[in-house]
């Protein structure tokens, strides 16, 4: 083999800069891998707290209107049908916070597991790094 016939071809590649192409590649993996952690993390994070100021809301709705209704009624209809206006307003302030509640569970049986994107992912890149 003459010394043209080497200088043909592309120059050989050598150990040093493979393994520097492999591990930028791999850091680059990484840190992709990272954000999509972070921002799976962050939406279910703001999930958690939707969910929470959704039954806290719920708790103190039904605890404020149970109580003005009952004061209420008590003394507006406490000579005539104090009974019938207590068991009305009372059912009328349970069923909604009972709405509110099935809100809240609702929400909860939606909410996808935590960091699935994140473990497809990375299932995805074992097998592509597998022979």
């Amino acid at each position: 083999m003459s010394q043209d016939d080497r200088s043909d071809g592309p120059p050989p590649q050598t150990l040093l800069s493979g393994l520097k192409g492999w591990l930028h590649d791999g850091l680059q993996l990484l840190r992709v891998r990272i954000e999509l952690l972070g921002v799976e993390a962050r939406d279910h994070a703001l999930g958690v707290v939707e969910m929470m100021a959704w039954a806290v809301a719920a708790a103190i709705c039904l605890s404020l209107g149970l109580g003005f209704v009952a004061v209420l009624l008590t003394v507006l209809l406490w000579d005539s049908h104090r009974a019938l206006a207590l068991a009305l307003f009372s059912g009328v302030f349970l069923t909604l916070g009972a709405v509110a509640v099935w809100i809240v569970r609702q929400r909860l049986r939606e909410t996808q597991r935590w960091f699935e994107a994140t473990t497809q992912e990375l299932a995805r890149d074992a097998q592509q790094l597998r022979p």
